[in-house]
């Protein structure tokens, strides 16, 4: 497969702002079709790009027949797009989370497989600069074993980020089924699963909507995770951070510390029990004032072009959102829930 013809289902922000300005650029790829509900949206970006413009994606799917799709739907759509766009032979690149429930989460891995095409989760927090670093140094053994943790990621809230804004299907929850735990939640407990190599063995879940107005879809969480390694830690997602985003992620280690997007300048910086201090500025973390590319993107196309099955593939989705449903889970019963 040289050139590969690439679909785009939902022609929102995240649509907008990463995946089509990516495979744009990616010599191998040929934007072909555009699928969204307010067709205009889809047209202005068929006119731009020489494709077709849909209002469904079943449609679509048969006429166009792309070699790969991208899910940028709202997330009640996830599950049925890429398990259309897999049994119809398409590859699939799938927004987080990458399903609502478990039971979708396994049946879209079924999908893929049953069709002999690949399913990716895009769960660029894994592909950010600061953090293959981070993996590299932890992996070093130079800090020794993770003992505890925080991990957070806040920002104003979507209605800033979403082209509807505060219309955004984000605050529907029929539409959303999760607010920020799904926008970013999410996003920390694949994170933390990747550069500790470890599972998460226990939950527990304080989650709220603390601010926002006319939604009850949640705005702040605060959870407690006790890996399988043992560690212990704190992930925390946030729609009210109003005076800036926060993507940092604090290990405390036997040999020290490691702190990650803390410093402006410094991306990356170790602290040794012996005095030593290292800092590595290794490029930025990407956030919503400051586009930076993915890396999603890339790794996607290049999978394709290797035929290598992706490294963020369906399972390593399906294990980072069972945190999260455990998350809601233990604010439902006020338990502990073991995974």
């Amino acid at each position: 497969m040289t050139t590969i013809r690439v679909a785009v289902v939902g022609c929102g922000a995240i649509a907008q702002r990463r995946h089509i300005p990516e495979y744009a650029v990616n010599p191998n790829v040929t934007l072909v079709a555009f699928v969204d509900p307010v067709l205009e949206r889809a047209n202005k970006l068929a006119d731009e790009f020489g494709a077709k413009a849909f209002a469904s994606y079943e449609e679509m799917l048969k006429e166009i027949k792309p070699d790969a799709v991208s899910v940028c739907t709202p997330n009640y759509l996830h599950a049925q797009v890429a398990i259309a766009a897999a049994n119809a032979g398409a590859h699939v690149l799938v927004e987080k989370p990458m399903a609502s429930t478990d039971e979708e989460a396994a049946t879209m891995i079924e999908a893929a497989s049953k069709n002999g095409v690949y399913l990716m989760v895009g769960h660029n927090q894994r592909l950010m600069p600061p953090h293959v670093k981070a993996k590299a140094i932890l992996d070093s053994g130079v800090l020794g074993r993770v003992l505890t943790f925080r991990t957070s990621f806040g920002h104003p809230g979507p209605e800033g980020w979403s082209v509807d804004g505060k219309g955004s299907w984000f605050f529907r929850r029929d539409e959303a089924i999760m607010g920020a735990m799904g926008d970013l939640g999410v996003h920390k407990s694949d994170l933390i699963r990747y550069l500790l190599g470890d599972e998460v063995a226990q939950v527990t879940g304080f989650i709220g909507t603390l601010d926002k107005k006319d939604t009850d879809i949640d705005d702040n969480a605060t959870c407690l995770l006790r890996m399988k390694s043992g560690a212990i830690g704190t992930l925390v997602a946030s729609w009210t951070y109003y005076k800036g985003e926060d993507n940092s992620t604090v290990l405390w280690c036997e040999n020290g510390v490691m702190k990650i997007g803390t410093d402006p300048h410094d991306q990356i910086i170790v602290e040794l029990r012996n005095g030593s201090v290292e800092r590595h500025n290794v490029g930025a973390i990407s956030t919503n004032e400051k586009q930076q590319t993915s890396g999603v993107i890339d790794a996607f196309v290049e999978c394709l072009v290797t035929n290598t099955p992706p490294s963020i593939s369906g399972e390593e989705g399906r294990k980072s959102l069972a945190v999260i449903l455990a998350a809601f889970e233990s604010q439902a019963t006020g338990k502990v829930i073991s995974l």
